[in-house]
């Protein structure tokens, strides 16, 4: 069994910053390409950025893209989402995922295995 607890969340002014953590534990990290995902109040939940298994490759929302940066220290068994430029429209709870069987760039929610319980980020504009 695989834990993720993410940590790092908070309140915001718009064009702030926040760095997000995904911590894992249970199982080895590099096992599994890793993703973020959020859910904003009344809205799907919507894919963010995936990373690889051992952090070479990215791949990024086109709504994030330029602001928002994962990466992975596997020794640590930690992720990270460097969240920047923050937007009112970045407000939601925000999710580490954790994707065993499908290939790392996994974009679907019911790609990934495990799931943390997620990190509220608000944006006051």
């Amino acid at each position: 069994q695989v834990q993720l607890v993410e940590s790092g969340g908070g309140l915001v002014q718009a064009g702030g910053s926040l760095r997000l953590s995904c911590a894992v534990s249970g199982r080895t990290l590099s096992n599994y390409a890793m993703g973020w995902f959020r859910q904003a109040p009344g809205k799907e939940r919507e894919f963010v950025a995936a990373i690889s298994r051992i952090g070479g490759s990215t791949l990024y929302a086109d709504s994030v893209k330029g602001r928002f940066t994962i990466s992975r220290d596997n020794a640590k068994n930690t992720v990270y989402l460097q969240t920047d430029n923050l937007k009112a429209e970045d407000t939601a709870v925000y999710h580490c995922a954790a994707n065993w069987r499908s290939a790392w760039n996994a974009i679907y929610g019911y790609q990934y295995d495990y799931w943390g319980q997620g990190t509220q980020v608000t944006v006051a504009s």
